[in-house]
């Protein structure tokens, strides 16, 4: 079945906040919020039924084309625009007025949080899938086009489900340790439990305000949420969307600190964070029976500084592991016991033990190396590493046991995702900037050359790949507004069908999630 949804998701804070103007904005923006945006976007302007109206939610907007959206409106979207409504003028001053900070940042805690969690009242768990496919071969399709989610049947790839999701999604969605529930997170902090068996949301609830990604716990009872804004980590139980715990991240100094993003280290047990304000990762237990490492205060360069909160038997007690600078772009090693992290503009990537907690090795990778898509697998008995750039048109390939580069693949242009398989030979590298935007390079594992660039719809971007289960078939993304999903054969790199989209950012197979696939990103 095939649901278009129109989600409200009414949010109520407790009188108007102070807003803080541009200096370009005129006098009389605040009236024109009030009169013609507040009734959707809050007051507070954190959002209503419609997303936040802060920097931070409008990053992908800035200047003229958070204007050209009140002016004309948003596609696809309630959003309607005021060209008829609004003078040039007003237009520019009310898109200064968004683009202008809140002067104060609202309580964002347990209670704010609670009140906005909602659970379907007509949602009924199924016994069993409501779909003949096999239910750990469903790939799902991330649409930003119109705020959707496609579920896809991986063997015959057709659409099962399609149901609205909260307003730009961020971060790839977590699946439940089974398969069964997906969970999917906005950039306004809004989290959403999805059924795939019933094929039917569960609820949602706001666990922040400028929310980054999310991570599931090992066992699949906790919910990690890294915000920017507040600055926080909130913990949900994945079971009813309620509040375990809301973190307030503050660095050793006293300096308060966004999150990055918020990883899953299996065989660890443990949530890692990794802070965009001070030189520190966080290592979180989601063990209750938590390594004896975590209940004691340890002031030890060599083994990380240690502090424990107050929790039952070591959940969610804390470990920091202090750096000589922030890093927010991690790549694991598969037995996640290092970790490799870039600081924006060094020009360099260190390597961080987390056995030890604390750098062992230095990397010389330039042009600002998008670490969060880092794949690795096994080339010539050795363990190696690859990761794209997002700055200049190269792959870098790293020997992950001698902590030496291997080689650079020159592409056609800076990337943003690498994808691959343990059943494929080969990987796949997306040209994301430039010019070169529709090219996909393939490339064998072994030998490192580019055996193949595609070039499906010429002139549109092409972008993030995904297998099957079996890592029989690749799909790829057509990354606009009227694109598309394309299946190709993952051996003979043939086209086997076309799937119309909306803007379909990511796709995420089930089986190669939950089982942490080779090839896979974190």
């Amino acid at each position: 079945m095939i649901r278009r949804t129109v989600f409200s998701s009414a949010l109520a804070l407790a009188g108007a906040l102070a807003l803080s103007p541009a200096a370009q904005a005129g006098p009389g923006a605040a009236a024109l919020y009030r009169d013609h945006c507040a009734e959707c976007h809050a007051k507070s302007r954190l959002g209503g039924t419609g997303p936040a109206l802060i920097p931070q939610t409008l990053k992908r907007m800035r200047g003229p084309k958070v204007a050209q959206v009140i002016a004309r409106g948003r596609a696809a979207t309630q959003m309607p625009g005021f060209a008829d409504t609004l003078s040039e003028s007003e237009i520019a001053d009310l898109a200064a007025y968004l683009e202008a900070p809140l002067a104060q940042v609202p309580e964002w805690g347990a209670q704010e949080i609670a009140g906005t969690r909602t659970l379907d009242p007509g949602y009924a768990p199924a016994a069993a899938p409501l779909f003949k496919a096999d239910p750990l071969n469903i790939t799902l399709v991330v649409e930003t086009g119109d705020h959707h989610v496609s579920v896809l049947d991986g063997d015959t790839f057709k659409v099962l489900d399609r149901f609205a999701t909260p307003f730009a999604v961020h971060g790839g969605p977590k699946f439940s340790p089974g398969g069964r529930f997906v969970f999917i997170m906005s950039r306004d902090g809004w989290v959403q439990k999805y059924d795939i068996w019933s094929l039917q949301e569960v609820g949602r609830v706001r666990a922040g305000l400028n929310s980054r990604n999310i991570a599931i716990s090992r066992d699949g009872k906790w919910l990690a949420v890294a915000n920017y804004l507040p600055m926080t980590l909130t913990i949900l139980s994945t079971a009813d969307l309620g509040v375990k715990r809301v973190m307030p991240v503050v660095g050793k100094s006293g300096r308060k600190s966004r999150v990055s993003a918020v990883y899953q280290a299996p065989p660890r047990d443990s949530f890692i964070l990794a802070l965009k304000d001070v030189p520190e990762i966080w290592e979180v237990a989601t063990d209750p029976n938590a390594d004896p490492v975590y209940e004691g205060f340890v002031h030890s360069r060599e083994k990380g500084m240690v502090e424990a909160l107050p929790s039952s038997q070591g959940l969610f007690a804390r470990r920091r592991i202090m750096l000589g600078q922030p890093l927010d772009d991690f790549f694991f090693t598969d037995d996640y016991r290092n970790l490799v992290g870039a600081a924006r503009d060094s020009g360099r990537a260190v390597v961080v033990n987390l056995n030890v907690g604390r750098e062992i090795a230095d990397l010389p990778l330039p042009g600002m190396p998008h670490l969060g898509s880092g794949i690795s697998w096994r080339r010539a008995g050795r363990r190696v590493m690859a990761t794209p750039h997002l700055r200049e048109g190269m792959l870098s390939v790293i020997d992950t046991e001698t902590w030496k580069p291997v080689t650079t693949i020159e592409t056609k242009g800076p990337g943003f995702f690498l994808r691959s398989h343990e059943n494929t030979p080969y990987l796949w590298a997306d040209v994301f900037f430039g010019p070169n935007r529709d090219a996909m390079h393939v490339i064998d594992k072994q030998s490192l050359d580019i055996v193949k660039t595609l070039r499906p719809v010429p002139g549109a971007t092409v972008a993030h790949v995904e297998f099957t289960r079996d890592g029989s078939h690749a799909l790829v993304s057509v990354w606009e507004d009227d694109g598309a999903v394309i299946v190709y054969d993952a051996a003979t790199l043939t086209e086997v069908t076309r799937l119309p989209m909306r803007k379909p950012s990511g796709k995420y197979n089930v089986f190669n999630k939950i089982t942490f696939s080779e090839g896979t990103s974190h």
